[in-house]
């Protein structure tokens, strides 16, 4: 076997695919790039069992082989050198030649044969997508997941594919994210619940790229085909809650405000909070918002006040600085809604602006008793 590469180009395209592969594989082969060549095309996977992904590049060969590289070695190697072409060739002592314009590097590879196989999906269900409405989503919704592992449904993204849009949904308990799109739809109902390991992955790359994401799945594994890129990952077997019965309904008070003042005074104030509760209080009068946290084991304590725009009652409201922060962090609009109904029910977080046309964000934070 003798290939030529770009240095740059193939180092890119292994940094996606290095994202794939465990630091604790339970097969030492899945420590490996697969490099499978036939014809003038080389396919390059990584895999970790429950997350495979596979990359195409054009290259000049003929024939067939399939050889197993250690991936920490050789993106190491090909993060000193500059840009230019490689030869890769294969060598009867089990080694694989790597040359350059300064030199000649050896690495023993493994057979490709012993490397597990992609899933194949027989008769699955399939929508599109375009790019960067699929990692607009991911971006919005892939922090709230949760890390429970006895709550499994938790740990991932939960897909809603209709024939009236797309909605995304993820929580942790302690925060829920509802990505909702009326511009893409599907032929049929469907849904899913995505692991957010390989949707880590696939915001990375898809954040690049302005192209159409196919996505084919059955009850067990989904796929994702965009580019010269290929994912497949296993669902998460598990029924989603159901979420809608904690969006408050009926939420009567209503402040606007700007998102970037807010996020500001609430990391100010957190700094004096408890640092096991986190917890900062909103008040609520007239045109000021009052945000107070204290740690009487250390006599630390904040008061800050911020003009706003109020409509409804009076009102007095703790939450987790930590979740407030990350919701204000991930909403990229100039200002937001922030609406209320009683001191012990979930506060919703809404962008005023920076919305395209059908896409809809709602974000909750649940209070923490003051």
């Amino acid at each position: 076997m003798k290939i030529i590469l770009r240095s740059t180009e193939l180092l890119k395209k292994l940094n996606f695919l290095g994202g794939v592969i465990s630091n604790s594989n339970t097969m030492p082969i899945l420590d490996n790039f697969l490099f499978e060549m036939e014809n003038s095309q080389l396919k390059i996977t990584a895999s970790d069992l429950e997350t495979t992904m596979s990359t195409i590049m054009e290259v000049e060969f003929n024939g067939k082989a399939s050889v197993a590289i250690p991936a920490k070695l050789l993106i190491e190697v090909l993060k000193t050198f500059s840009d230019q072409s490689l030869v890769f060739t294969t060598q009867e002592n089990n080694t694989i030649e790597i040359s350059s314009n300064s030199g000649q590097y050896e690495i023993a590879y493994f057979s490709g044969e012993e490397y597990p196989k992609a899933i194949v999906l027989e008769n699955p269900s399939s929508t599109l997508i375009p790019s960067k409405i699929l990692a607009n989503a991911i971006s919005k919704t892939l922090f709230a997941t949760g890390t429970d592992d006895l709550r499994p449904m938790m740990t991932g993204v939960y897909f809603q594919l209709s024939t009236e849009g797309l909605i995304l949904t993820a929580t942790d308990a302690n925060k829920l994210v509802k990505y909702s799109r009326s511009d893409v739809k599907a032929s049929e109902n469907s849904n899913f619940i995505m692991p957010k390991k390989p949707l880590g992955v696939l915001k990375g790359i898809l954040s690049t790229l302005d192209d159409t994401v196919k996505i084919e799945f059955n009850n067990s594994n989904a796929v994702f085909y965009f580019e010269n890129y290929i994912i497949s990952c296993r669902l998460i077997d598990a029924k989603y809650p159901n979420y809608e019965a904690v969006i408050p309904k009926q939420n009567p008070n209503k402040l606007i405000i700007d998102r970037s003042l807010l996020l500001q005074s609430v990391k100010r104030v957190a700094t004096f909070s408890n640092k096991t509760t986190h917890q900062i209080i909103l008040k609520i009068a007239g045109t000021e918002l009052n945000i107070f946290a204290e740690d009487i084991d250390y006599s630390n304590k904040a008061d800050e006040r911020l003009t706003c725009n109020y409509e409804g009652e009076d009102i007095k409201i703790g939450f987790n600085s930590r979740f407030l922060t990350e919701i204000l962090s991930t909403l990229q609009s100039t200002m937001i809604q922030l609406e209320l109904s009683t001191p012990v029910r979930a506060g919703i977080l809404k962008p005023i602006d920076g919305l395209e046309e059908g896409e809809e964000i709602i974000m909750l934070a649940m209070p923490v008793k003051i």
